[in-house]
């Protein structure tokens, strides 16, 4: 079966956690291509179940089906492939079209059809329409455009045109919810999205009876969606107790929202430690080689006012290369560790943080015949340029 992936805000990101969690170009049975900057496809013989592995994926917004080759006779065949798709057993059919391509498209014509068609059908329908060329997927989950409904992806790919459907796409309602409805946020300090720590644990590899660890826990959201994950050894400190009061506060909420969140019911099944130390001194706390995935956002630097870019560089080094050197006891040699470092835009020039790595190897996630592609933005460690306003 061949489906499709469309891409979030940072396409390099979303690559490369369906890359790490597919294990894209590295078995024979997972065969992908980039049809064009928004759009991953993914050939291989296993069937998808697009709703829970979507839940998993920070970077992705949809999942769907590639249903067939538009060649010829282009508005024809996309009324008749559309015919094909539509479930006659609904008394009442929503359905709106998506065009991830640069090419114009007649889309109100088409919908005509369609709803000519189901009217001729006795079917009540809705064409769902939008401003843009593409259907968001806040408006594809309000229309029921998945359970009661079809959206029909049109996706252009060099000269090629591709027709499928969608099967899922990604839940924000619960996002959001995970993100703004906790009990405890920091803003002042820097706050990591759900979705980027969905993405980061993805590109840990880790097992999910591996133990993870995150040194900078803060708020607690790459323990709380790990937890989320089904990781059954999950370890959080940081050096600041209100942190570590806040990250305990967040966990003990999401337990009582596990109905919400579809948390597995696994009490007493995992273990969950979270403690205040110092990420400088974890091999005080923590066995040697005894974690197999570190997934952190460190403490980033002051987020307002008047930066000495030249003093705060030079401590996050400073903290940056102890906390690897801790880092390097605790780890398993064939563990990974997930980190975010941060980049200064500056007046004059963006400026990088360069802790001493200690020896480790820095893997880069994306597959190398993909580096070309315009919008994969690396540094020049080769890591991935993340950001968002």
């Amino acid at each position: 079966m061949k489906y499709f992936f469309v891409l979030g805000n940072n396409a390099a990101l979303s690559i490369a956690e369906l890359s790490a969690v597919f294990g894209l170009n590295e078995k024979k049975q997972n065969y992908f291509q980039i049809l064009n900057s928004e759009i991953l496809a993914l050939e291989r013989k296993e069937k998808i179940i697009a709703k829970k592995i979507i839940k998993k994926l920070g970077g992705t917004i949809k999942i769907g089906e590639i249903i067939t080759e538009i060649s010829k006779g282009r508005d024809a065949r996309i009324i008749e492939e559309t015919k094909k798709l539509l479930n006659f057993q609904e008394k009442k059919l929503n359905f709106g079209f998506s065009y991830y391509g640069r090419q114009k498209f007649n889309e109100k014509q088409i919908a005509m059809e369609i709803k000519k068609y189901l009217r001729q059908n006795n079917i009540s329908c809705r064409w769902v329409a939008s401003k843009e060329k593409t259907l968001s997927s806040v408006v594809v989950e309000q229309n029921k455009l998945i359970d009661n409904g079809i959206e029909i992806i049109l996706i252009e790919a060099d000269k090629k045109l591709f027709l499928g459907k969608t099967l899922a796409v990604q839940p924000f309602k619960e996002l959001s919810y995970r993100d703004y409805g906790r009990p405890r946020r920091d803003d002042r300090s820097g706050m990591l999205p759900p979705k980027l720590a969905q993405i980061m644990i993805n590109l840990s590899g880790a097992k999910l009876t591996d133990v993870v660890l995150d040194p900078f826990c803060g708020s607690g959201t790459i323990l709380s969606e790990a937890l989320l994950a089904g990781y059954k050894n999950i370890i959080g400190t940081d050096i600041l107790k209100k942190a570590v009061n806040g990250s305990k506060l967040n966990i003990d909420w999401l337990k009582k929202k596990s109905k919400i969140f579809n948390l597995p019911a696994r009490a007493g099944n995992y273990k969950l430690k979270i403690f205040q130390a110092n990420a400088a001194e974890l091999g005080e706390f923590i066995p040697p080689r005894s974690v197999n995935a570190i997934i952190t956002e460190p403490y980033l630097g002051p987020q307002r006012g008047k930066i000495n870019y030249h003093k705060t560089i030079a401590e996050l080094e400073n903290l940056y290369s102890k906390a690897l050197a801790e880092f390097k006891k605790i780890l398993n040699p064939k563990g990974r560790a997930v980190i975010i470092f941060p980049i200064f835009n500056t007046n004059r020039s963006a400026r990088n943080i360069n802790p001493d790595l200690n020896g480790y190897k820095i893997l880069n996630p994306i597959p190398k015949n993909l580096l070309g592609e315009k919008n994969i933005r690396l540094t020049k460690r080769n890591t991935i340029i993340y950001g968002r306003p």
